[in-house]
Order: C-alpha cells, then sequence, then structure tokens
C-alpha cells in the first residue's frame, strides 16, 4: 500500500491510503511506530482511526503511556470536530437566516410604505415554491435549467397575484392595520385552500439540480452543501438589485418619499396609487423568489408559508 502512494494522483485515495497506513500503525508491535501513529493521528477525522484510538485507550493491557497519549488525540479530534460542527451551524444558520430576509424584505417594504400586516406574504411564498414545482413539471428534460426560469416566473406569479390582493382587498382599509391583518389572514387560509384544491394537501418534492448537489469539502470533516451556498449568494443578490432599485431608480425615490411622509409626497405630485400598487407586488414578488430558494431546502406543500411567516416578521421587527 506504502508503494502506491508515489504513482497514485487521486486526492481521494491518496488520503484513504494515508489513513491504511495510520491504522496499521496503531496496530503495530512496535512501541515507538505506534505511539508515533498515535500522535500523527490526533488531528485525522477519519471512522477507522478514532475507532481504533478508542479500542487503545479502553484497552487495560497496554502501556499507560499509549493509552494516556491516544486519549490526548482523541480529545483533539473532539475539539476539531466541534469547531467543525460549528462552523457548519453558523453556515446552515446563515442559510436560512438569507430565506428569512427575503421573505422580511417584502414584508418590511409594503408595512414602511402603506402600514399593511400582510398575513398573506408566507402564502405569497408558497406560491413561488409551487411555480418551480410547476415548471418542472412543465419542463421534465430541462431540470437544469428550471431554478433560472423559475425565479423570474415565481417574482412575476407572486407579484401579480399581490397586486390583486392590494387592488382587490387592501385598497380599502389603508390606515386600519389591525383590520389589513384580519382580512390578510383571510387571504393567506383563500390561498391554502386553493392550492389544496389544485395540486392535493399533499406535499411535492422539488428536484434539485445536478449543479447544485453535493457538498464543497473544506477540510476533512467539514463540508458545506452547494444547495445552501447558492441560496446565500442568491440572496446577497436579490438584496444587492433591491438596494439598486431603492436608491437609484425613480420608483425608489418615490417610494422612499411615500415612506417618510405620505400626504407631502402626494402634495408633490407622486401617484400615491401607482406607488401603493408597484411596491406591494414588489414585495409580493420577492417573497415568490424567497420560495424559489425555499424548494431546495424543504418539501413544498399548503402550509409551507405558514412555518415562515412568523419568523419573517421577527425578522422585521428586529
Amino acid at each position: 500500500i506504502a508503494s502506491r502512494q508515489d504513482t497514485e494522483k487521486n486526492e481521494k485515495v491518496l488520503i484513504a491510503i494515508k489513513n491504511a497506513l495510520v491504522v496499521f500503525d496503531l496496530d503495530s508491535s512496535d512501541p515507538l511506530k505506534r505511539l508515533a501513529a498515535i500522535g500523527a493521528s490526533s488531528s485525522n477525522l477519519d471512522s477507522n482511526v478514532r475507532a481504533k484510538l478508542n479500542s487503545i485507550v479502553t484497552n487495560k493491557d497496554l502501556p499507560r503511556e499509549l493509552r494516556d497519549a491516544a486519549e490526548n488525540s482523541l480529545t483533539k479530534i473532539e475539539d476539531r470536530v466541534s469547531r467543525f460542527r460549528l462552523i457548519e451551524t453558523i453556515f446552515f444558520g446563515l442559510s436560512l437566516g438569507s430565506i428569512l430576509a427575503l421573505a422580511a424584505i417584502g414584508l418590511s417594504i409594503t408595512f414602511g410604505v402603506m402600514g399593511v400586516i400582510n398575513m398573506a406574504h408566507g402564502e405569497l411564498i408558497m406560491l413561488g415554491a409551487y411555480t418551480t414545482y410547476v415548471i418542472q413539471l412543465l419542463m421534465p428534460d430541462l431540470i437544469e435549467y428550471s431554478l433560472l426560469i423559475a425565479v423570474p416566473a415565481a417574482f412575476i406569479v407572486a407579484g401579480l397575484v399581490g397586486i390583486c390582493i392590494e387592488r382587490s382587498v387592501i385598497r380599502f382599509l389603508y390606515g386600519r392595520p389591525l383590520e389589513t391583518l384580519l382580512a390578510t389572514f383571510g387571504i393567506s387560509l383563500i390561498l391554502q385552500q386553493a392550492v389544496r384544491t389544485i395540486f392535493s394537501p399533499l406535499n411535492r418534492s422539488v428536484i434539485t439540480p445536478e449543479w447544485m448537489s453535493g457538498s464543497l469539502e473544506i477540510a476533512q470533516g467539514l463540508s458545506i452543501t452547494y444547495n445552501r451556498l447558492y441560496i446565500f449568494v442568491f440572496a446577497l443578490l436579490v438584496f444587492a438589485v433591491l438596494l439598486v432599485i431603492m436608491q437609484k431608480t425613480r420608483l425608489g425615490l418615490e417610494v422612499r418619499a411615500v415612506t417618510q411622509n405620505r400626504a407631502m409626497a402626494q402634495a408633490m405630485g407622486i401617484r400615491n396609487t401607482r406607488v401603493d400598487i408597484l411596491t406591494f407586488g414588489l414585495g409580493a414578488g420577492i417573497a415568490g423568489v424567497a420560495g424559489v430558494a425555499l424548494s431546495q431546502l424543504t418539501n413544498v406543500g399548503p402550509n409551507l408559508g405558514q412555518s415562515y411567516i412568523v419568523d419573517s416578521f421577527m425578522v422585521v421587527v428586529f
């Protein structure tokens, strides 16, 4: 096996050979060689190496020096594993937090401009997820490109539904936030039941494209999944685009003006109705985009939005 190291080119095979040699040395009859192998194992996270170290620690027939060295190596390994778990937990939180941020952006825009507490926002996220599912149903041979198509499609679908909600219900309730809360809660129930009627109450799974599958191994024992990494980057891109819209476009200027002083903005010639429609459509569209990202982390179902709406409101408040 040792001679194969000089000719082998595959990195994963070389790691497997190295781990095998360490395991063999841990069983060596030479105490010095065994002690050296134990010291070299302190940063090795291979399960076979850890199992062999555990057997050395629990073997009372071995010299105390070997057992203490093995226990010291195991302690270092556990510390390394704990650090890697912390990093993975932080990354997991960032990926989930990025989706909540996308959902919260839409909520904060509509509340800031119109003072509307939109309890149907979670169902707009759900519609974005179902849009991804439908696109994959209609284009089974283009799964690799489905998400690229689903993002603008979900934005349009959720945005149009949001505009319909604003024009049919919410525009009659401006200035009455408690009543908008109750009305949009009723709308959320209607949307949930509509989805149950069309797609059935069962959860649907969305296929993850090959370029989002698998994981990126940063170090032995530390890897991050590509889907969560792409979702985090995607959330940053959406935030950057929205920032440009709010700071560099006429719509953004009008939105900021209405947010600061609605009456004065109207007196200056800004059409508040147009701003309200576009703002609500923008917030709803971003919720749909969040649904596309969420479809890559969990199954798509009628209750998908309810699982995230409370957390999204907490993000807005925070």
